[in-house]
């Protein structure tokens, strides 16, 4: 199996620490470890040269710092911002120059996961499954709780039972609920939080392309026929900015007919940690239910998370209850957590007066 790591996004919801220069990939959110170098660590029980990541060339040397042990050969670059389809249909075209009846799995580079012995063994039963199935599968989680920033799966009855893990029927997506609906889901066991991990094999994903999405698969095609020559840049950059721009989700997934597609269900601690108040939801909290640093100052004050990161600062507080505080040398935030998915309209201000960093 091969994986490719998505490492191309810019993650506007948790700014200001999550910039368009660094975004939250390659930060520090919930260890001492960058969101990537979390990933390809988790990805530790396959080897090195099987695994990829795709990003964009304002990243490289980031990526390369980043993950050093990885081929450098193995550093997909994608030519233009086109949303996921194109990027993944890139990556599934020059997989199948090396083999393409091989198994790839899609994995996003900056989702948490605490149980990687169990992430493990899901991405294998999916594997299984599309080898022998030659299905689109994908690895989701239980909703631990209502979550209107996550899309969700209807699952069906169980199709098979590979040594004990269970593969179940897909019978559809459903876009981000509202809270009341959000709530029906997270207590039925016929929804699933919607993780993005994909497991498939090279041929069939790219069989879907070809039906659902033909002018970026011809485009594809005609980028596969200059690899390795001296036009391969030139003929990519070109064909590569003229794909659709539009998610796998949209242009594949929810096209293709129900039955191709295989839910394997898994509980290893998932988490997009895509708002602030994600990123609460999955560290340590003290008595009062904050995350907040040693050395801050917090007095009658709950459900809240304080962050800067700006050496020897010191943030005091008093009386706040479900706050976001992020600092850092040249931005400081300051939302109610449960308003923290709005953060992207800050972004799109200052990106309006040409000022987001």
């Amino acid at each position: 199996m091969k994986a490719v790591i998505l490492a191309g996004g810019i993650g506007t919801r948790l700014w200001p620490l999550s910039r368009l220069s660094k975004p939250k990939q390659f930060q520090h959110l919930t260890s001492d470890k960058t969101m990537l170098e979390e990933t390809i660590k988790r990805l530790s029980f396959l080897k090195n040269e099987d695994i990829y990541i795709a990003t964009n060339k304002d990243f490289l040397s980031e990526v390369v710092k980043l993950a050093s042990d990885i081929p450098i050969r193995n550093i997909i670059l994608e030519p233009a911002l086109r949303d996921t389809a194109s990027c993944i249909g890139f990556a599934a075209m020059l997989l199948s120059i090396q083999s393409a009846d091989e198994v790839m799995a899609i994995i996003y580079a900056d989702h948490l996961v605490k149980n990687p012995k169990e992430f493990e063994t899901k991405l294998k039963i999916a594997e299984q499954v599309a080898r022998t199935q030659k299905t689109l599968n994908i690895v989701e989680v239980k909703a631990r709780f209502p979550n209107v920033n996550l899309g969700y799966v209807h699952v069906g009855e169980k199709t098979d039972e590979i040594d004990g893990n269970e593969v179940l029927e897909f019978k559809g997506f459903r876009e981000k609920p509202d809270l009341e609906t959000a709530k029906e889901f997270a207590n039925s066991m016929k929804y699933l939080w919607n993780t993005g991990m994909y497991v498939w094999r090279i041929d069939t994903i790219l069989e879907k392309y070809k039906k659902h999405l033909p002018d970026t698969y011809e485009r594809l095609m005609k980028m596969k026929e200059f690899i390795g020559t001296a036009q391969e840049d030139e003929v990519v950059a070109e064909q590569y900015s003229k794909c659709q721009k539009i998610s796998v989700d949209y242009a594949i997934m929810e096209k293709v007919d129900p039955s191709e597609v295989k839910i394997i269900p898994a509980e290893f601690g998932w988490s997009d940690v895509g708002t602030w108040e994600g990123v609460h939801d999955e560290l340590d909290k003290d008595e009062n239910n904050n995350v907040i640093a040693k050395s801050h100052i917090c007095i009658d004050t709950h459900d809240s998370l304080i962050r800067t990161d700006v050496p020897n600062k010191i943030i005091a507080v008093v009386g706040l209850e479900n706050i976001v505080i992020v600092d850092t040398k040249d931005a400081l935030l300051v939302c109610k957590k449960d308003r923290s998915q709005d953060i992207k309209k800050v972004v799109q201000e200052l990106q309006d007066r040409k000022e987001y960093l």
